[in-house]
């Protein structure tokens, strides 16, 4: 049986799309940071943007009688990055300073967070609908394994920037990533493990 290609079918199909907006990062910082428990929720609240984890697969170039066979090679993936407002107190950047420089410092060069279970940590990434509920109903959930920050970018400062909120850019590295369907109905149960 043809499926139909027309609006209504499109429209069936797309119902109200999903928004790029709609989202939410938890982050889960080593215990060795000096957070409070009140603080837990900051990088979800703060976090202006952020991105869907991608990942790249190689491809192995074989020559074979005058052509070039191409066969798959290893997975890799590209940093991630997240984007967050500059709270009033400076909490959520000292964090991201703290645990960067528990990684590396800046005057001594040592490393505080040697073992790779105390610097890094996994991080989720929630794309929600736009439903009536407060937080939106989660339609995937993307979590990074093994992630640890190796930038933490500048903030511009400058007498002309009226009207603006400061913000800055967290880059990790992570290792692999999973995905899993979120908890409203009807979404693609499809993994990726």
């Amino acid at each position: 049986m043809a499926v139909s290609n027309n609006v209504s079918t499109f429209l069936s199909n797309i119902g109200q799309g999903v928004k790029p907006n709609m989202f939410k990062v938890e982050i889960v910082f080593p215990s060795g940071l000096n957070k409070g428990s009140d603080d837990a929720d900051l990088s979800s609240m703060m976090c202006k943007s952020a991105a869907l984890p991608g990942s790249n697969l190689g491809v192995i170039e074989v020559p074979f009688r005058g052509r070039t066979v191409k066969i798959a090679g290893d997975r890799t993936f590209d940093t991630w990055s997240a984007t967050f407002f500059n709270d009033k107190d400076f909490k959520l950047r000292a964090f991201f300073e703290q645990w960067a420089n528990q990684l590396n410092t800046h005057e001594a060069n040592t490393s505080a967070l040697f073992t790779p279970g105390e610097y890094m940590a996994n991080l989720k990434v929630h794309q929600l609908e736009k439903d009536s509920s407060e937080n939106g109903q989660i339609l995937r959930t993307y979590e990074l394994h093994h992630c640890f920050p190796t930038n933490v970018s500048a903030i511009d400062l400058a007498y002309d920037s009226n009207d603006q909120i400061e913000e800055f850019t967290v880059e990790w590295q992570y290792s692999f990533f999973t995905a899993a369907p979120g908890s409203r109905g009807g979404v693609s149960s499809i993994p990726v493990v």
